[in-house]
């Protein structure tokens, strides 16, 4: 049983993770994250989880929360993250981190602090997903530039974060298989009289609408016809369920900074 820590388990996806980590048969719940105020913090963790009491108390600080965990599973909000990964670094203490919005700089930190400690970080934990990350680059590597590209993608109405990481990293894999730079042929928006379409711009549009889990679709337009590469997650339990996975295999690494195509040997 390996002791696990899960931060934001007063929120959807932390609850959600929470609660099948509780029910896991080789992980084990031991520590619980919530931000400093919340009302959750000093609670058995299962009032949050709706189940018999657990023995673990919600804490607000990594000290508190992860002093006995091998692993601790963090989807939540960058300046939390960067904290948490602080945290693991100082304490031998693994990581898996499904936090998105992160920019190049907050990745950069993440990445030294994998020099200490194992870290599987990626934008979506998805199995699904991540297979779909690879087809997107032989995809791309294939076709050439003579097609184009575009990636759509659509999240429920109370996401903060624009365009979803999944797009992010979908935009990053296709720009790696052109061997390009992201930032300088990305498009996020268009409006107005903007002139024909660059070649090589990789597009990349947002929907945010309703109670939509996760829709994302990447567009290869070329002369005469279309290839079209969708993923539709029904719900969040895909992306618990990868970072289960991750976190029963990255205690078992050395320091170094891993994807989920690495936990699924992709």
């Amino acid at each position: 049983m390996t002791a696990t820590g899960v931060v934001g388990v007063g929120g959807r996806m932390g609850s959600l993770i929470a609660g099948m980590v509780a029910a896991a048969p080789d992980l084990e719940l031991k520590g619980a994250l919530e931000a400093e105020g919340n009302p959750m913090v000093g609670r058995d963790v299962a009032e949050a989880l709706r189940c018999d009491p657990l023995g673990v108390k919600i804490a607000d600080t990594p000290a508190q929360a992860f002093a006995d965990c091998r692993v601790v599973i963090d989807f939540s909000i960058p300046a939390a993250t960067l904290k948490n990964v602080e945290f693991a670094a100082q304490n031998n203490t693994a990581m898996v981190i499904g936090t998105t919005g992160l920019t190049d700089d907050e990745r950069a930190l993440i990445a030294a602090k994998a020099e200490v400690v194992p870290i599987v970080m990626a934008p979506n934990m998805s199995i699904g997903v991540n297979v779909m990350f690879k087809v997107a680059g032989m995809l791309t590597e294939l076709l050439g530039e003579d097609y184009d590209i575009e990636i759509v993608e659509a999240h429920h109405r109370h996401k903060k974060d624009s365009p979803s990481g999944t797009a992010d990293g979908l935009a990053r894999e296709i720009a790696r298989a052109r061997g390009v730079d992201l930032a300088a042929c990305a498009r996020y928006e268009r409006h107005g009289i903007i002139g024909e379409r660059p070649q090589g711009e990789i597009g990349i549009q947002t929907l945010r609408a309703g109670d939509i889990v996760g829709d994302h679709t990447v567009m290869y337009a070329g002369g005469g016809e279309r290839i079209e590469l969708t993923h539709r997650a029904h719900s969040r339990e895909n992306f618990a369920r990868g970072a289960l996975r991750a976190a029963g295999w990255v205690v078992k690494q050395s320091p170094g900074l891993y994807s989920m195509m690495d936990v699924i040997g992709l």
